[in-house]
């Protein structure tokens, strides 16, 4: 087994030694959305590398950081492969809710297309708290998970051929656009996520360059830190703080294990989510 995919499973606590397969992808992809973080601080803290696999795997795994699409997306998508499965990546334009229509700065969001009997299916662990925690089909079935209902429909688009559809469990009444993808356009290395990183890190419209975010999900919802509030589901009902000073670092730590003070609460035992 290689050094990749042995920190990968330290990462994420999944004991299992033998061959990831197909059908125990949704275990792996819940245990990935508590352990992994969707954030970008580094940005925030001017703190930019070329993505590479050792960077990845520096930064994600040995440093128990989080990271953005073009990271966590690219670093499963090497774990995949590392275990024989059939993925490649592609790109996608994200839709913007509030504007009623898709970010303007291009190709910005990275997925997973994944090949299983004949059957293409999307992975995405690395779209916010917007995860589906298992594969979903490029049919238009839709999946159901402890996080919500997704689906995945066929669509004439100058932008893609298919959009990702999202209905979280207890915040969305109706379906939502995610993002549309092109599911012709493959893509088996790196370059793309640096050219990602980059628009992410020097676009006026990028969203993530403006102020720090981090979240994650658990086993009872999800946690979505900012330098000016806190926000924690739990069990459906959402509770809601606003923050300031010194707040910021200590909840940092007690959420997410980072920075130096008491042992963060993601060091004890909280490894699943039931699909």
């Amino acid at each position: 087994m290689s050094e990749l995919n042995q920190l990968f499973r330290d990462r994420i606590g999944y004991a299992d030694q033998n061959a990831l397969t197909f059908e125990r992808l949704p275990e792996a992809l819940a245990l990935m959305a508590v352990a992994i973080p969707f954030e970008n601080l580094c940005i925030m803290d001017g703190s930019i590398t070329a993505v590479t696999e050792q960077y990845l795997v520096t930064k994600v795994l040995l440093n128990r950081e989080g990271g953005l699409c073009y990271e966590i997306n690219s670093l499963l998508y090497l774990f995949l492969l590392d275990n024989g499965l059939d993925v490649v990546m592609t790109r996608g334009v994200v839709f913007d809710a509030e504007k009623n229509a898709y970010n303007t700065h291009g190709r910005t969001h990275i997925s997973i297309l994944l090949r299983h009997e004949g059957q293409t299916y999307l992975i995405d662990s690395g779209f916010g708290g917007n995860l589906p925690l298992q594969p979903v089909p490029l049919t238009g079935e839709t999946v159901v998970s402890a996080n919500g209902e997704f689906r995945i429909r066929r669509a004439e688009h100058a932008l893609g051929d298919y959009v990702f559809e999202v209905k979280l469990k207890h915040k969305d009444e109706d379906w939502r656009t995610g993002y549309t993808f092109d599911s012709e356009r493959a893509i088996t290395g790196l370059v793309d996520s640096n050219e990602i990183q980059r628009i992410v890190v020097e676009h006026p419209d990028s969203r993530f360059n403006k102020a720090p975010l981090i979240t994650r999900l658990t086993p009872a919802g999800s946690v979505t830190l900012t330098s000016t509030s806190l926000t924690v589901w739990t069990d459906g009902v959402m509770s809601k703080e606003e923050i300031e000073g010194e707040q910021y670092a200590e909840l940092l730590n007690r959420y997410f294990g980072r920075g130096i003070g008491p042992e963060p609460i993601n060091n004890q035992p909280e490894r699943s989510i039931t699909l």
